[in-house]
């Protein structure tokens, strides 16, 4: 991926930070510069993306995505594949890691201090107000990446408040194989696979507690990912 691109990473760097920094360049394109930098950069690393489930992402703006994370290359997956801006949380480690802080600037990144409990609420609530005006997140409540492959961690409940207090549509994600592209040291072509699966929406969950709504949110997902390899050895012994 970066010596395919080496000769114009430059470039793409230098347009990210000013979509970052002008602010006559709206979120929207942002977002439509960054998916197409990204959709690039999946090509030439012979990433190939799968994608189900487009159909679910509900009509209206202002949702959450909550996934699965395998690691540093599924924000890439999502931007590859998603048709609507979204920003997304990210820890505050990452927040000024090269790259990461251009795009987080670009998008409205928000980052959350997981130590400091204060800082964590203003963060929740200022996604659900931000939710509640139509813009759209990514959350991964596992809270790290799982490095146990397409396994997955416990759900925290604490990262769904954000969706109750915004009373929005929740969007189960289930991301598999995501961490082979940066964790496999191999330059062969992989194939990532996401599935948007059907919201839950507030007349769903309102009545559920948080830690409630992790447990269904992680079930659907793990159903999923479940699902997919049963059919994928079902095709192999055929």
């Amino acid at each position: 991926m970066v010596l395919r691109l080496f000769y114009i990473a430059p470039y793409y760097v230098y347009r990210i930070w000013r979509c970052g920094k002008d602010k006559k360049v709206s979120f929207e394109e942002s977002f439509a510069y960054i998916k197409k930098v990204t959709k690039r950069a999946n090509h030439a690393g012979r990433v190939i993306i799968e994608t189900k489930g487009l159909e679910n992402i509900p009509k209206e703006d202002g949702f959450i995505f909550f996934s699965n994370h395998q690691g540093l290359f599924d924000g890439l997956v999502f931007l590859d594949s998603c048709p609507r801006p979204f920003s997304y949380i990210t820890k505050k480690e990452a927040r000024n890691v090269f790259l990461l802080k251009q795009v987080g600037d670009a998008l409205g990144v928000i980052a959350i201090d997981r130590e400091d409990i204060r800082q964590s609420m203003k963060v929740i609530n200022q996604v659900a107000e931000e939710v509640k005006n139509g813009k759209n997140f990514l959350i991964f409540p596992e809270g790290t990446r799982s490095r146990l492959g397409n396994k997955l961690l416990d759900f925290k409940g604490g990262s769904f408040k954000s969706a109750t207090k915004a009373k929005c549509p929740i969007v189960p994600c289930a991301l598999i194989d995501s961490f082979k592209p940066f964790d496999e040291k191999s330059i062969k072509k992989v194939k990532v696979k996401l599935t948007y699966l059907p919201p839950l929406y507030y007349n769903d969950y309102k009545d559920m507690k948080t830690s409630e709504i992790a447990d269904e949110v992680k079930k659907r997902i793990e159903e999923e990912i479940s699902s997919q390899q049963n059919a994928e050895m079902q095709e192999i012994k055929m």
